[in-house]
């Protein structure tokens, strides 16, 4: 039991650090993009398209993945090791094409192509190692996936102009997490499926429970990466009315790092609760406060320093702890050798929201301002409240 106990911390551990390491890919060219831009001309469809198409990469792999039912086939470490090392070498590629053409946004759609062997996977080993802290585990793990996706503004922070440095850390930090993930064990709650199975996919439509834990999770989406994506861009926008440019672009990816940050700290802690409380119940409470937030987040745009960082802190921190309760509820109500498989389908829904929502974001800010769209954001989290009181009603 000991040695047991001791081997799935330390898999879990490993698979953390690895998690971390390979999606601080995913926001790379958005935390670069003000240096790109000074550097290169990039056009406002190009700087978005470079962040939109990790987005529509990681739909399109999730999607093939699902319907094969690679996660649920495949040993679940070596698709994600060769996933994160491929990937490493798409997002190094930025450092020889040319930022904003073709070609850039091609190696951004290809790692986010290949990041959909990372996440979703990377929950597949961990509900492997659990039942009744299925909360907790996927939780943790989200909250490594935020700390890796917040990764980049640090970097970019760290990195001052040199955005080829912060890439290259970026890159092989990936590859490195792609073979530490080779060092983890797969847990006893592990199931492996014989034969693709679309019936997985029907699953989601089937199950009610999986159905509104799917409704949930989209309506999470619909603010989760179009805050994240942009929060640095619109925070530089707020402190720039109380302070001068050169003092607010830092400022703002500090803050943008510390308010991804924030969101996987309590990502964890909720999941510390959440299999006590009910996940359903710790997901309802998340929203509500990220639904409040965003409207606080709105308000509070271009007045006072202090309060601007304050409504983006509790935002971030409340923005993500539902997410990883979605993906544990999908997990509870599947069949275990399904597991996989819906996991990924549902972050493919959601992540095929997150196009129109990062690629809308900035052309909606410039046009109606960040105010307004943060209000809009708040719709997300309204509606997957709604979802989640339809799932309590049928448990």
């Amino acid at each position: 039991m000991a040695h047991e106990f001791a081997g799935k911390w330390r898999s879990l551990s490993l698979l953390m650090i690895a998690e971390i390491a390979a999606m601080s890919l995913w926001f790379m060219s958005a935390a670069i993009l003000p240096d790109l831009s000074r550097e290169f001309q990039i056009t406002e469809f190009q700087q978005a398209a470079l962040s939109s198409a990790v987005q529509i990469g990681f739909v399109a792999g999730a999607l093939a993945s699902a319907l094969l039912g690679l996660a649920d086939r495949i040993d679940p470490r070596h698709f994600f090791a060769a996933s994160a090392i491929l990937a490493a070498g798409f997002n190094a590629s930025l450092l020889v094409v040319e930022p904003g053409g073709a070609l850039s946004i091609a190696a951004r759609f290809a790692t986010g192509v290949l990041l959909a062997g990372v996440y979703p996977v990377g929950m597949k080993i961990a509900v492997g190692w659990g039942q009744k802290d299925r909360g907790f585990l996927v939780g943790t793990l989200v909250g490594a996936l935020t700390f890796g996706s917040a990764a980049p503004h640090l970097l970019a922070l760290l990195g001052g102009t040199d955005w080829r440095w912060s890439l290259t850390v970026a890159s092989l930090a990936s590859a490195a997490g792609g073979i530490l993930c080779l060092a983890t064990s797969l847990g006893p709650f592990h199931a492996k499926a014989q034969r693709m199975k679309l019936s997985a996919i029907t699953t989601a439509w089937t199950n009610r429970k999986i159905r509104y834990a799917y409704a949930g999770y989209l309506g999470h989406m619909w603010e989760l990466y179009a805050m994240w994506a942009w929060i640095g861009v619109a925070l530089a926008a707020s402190f720039s009315v109380q302070m001068p440019w050169e003092e607010a672009l830092p400022l703002s990816r500090l803050i943008a790092f510390l308010t991804i940050t924030a969101g996987g700290v309590a990502c964890i802690g909720a999941g510390l609760v959440a299999d006590k409380v009910g996940k359903a119940n710790i997901a309802i409470l998340a929203m509500v406060i990220s639904c409040a937030a965003a409207l606080a987040s709105a308000l509070s745009f271009g007045g006072p320093v202090w309060l601007v960082i304050l409504c983006a802190l509790i935002w971030g921190a409340a923005i993500l702890p539902d997410s990883a309760q979605f993906s544990a509820l999908v997990a509870d109500y599947a069949p275990a050798d399904q597991a996989g498989s819906l996991m990924t389908f549902q972050t493919a829904l959601g992540f095929a929201l997150t196009f129109f929502t990062v690629q809308l974001t900035p052309l909606a800010a410039d046009s109606i301002g960040w105010p307004v769209v943060f209000f809009v954001m708040a719709l997300g989290p309204l509606a997957g409240i709604f979802g989640m009181l339809r799932l309590k009603a049928l448990t």
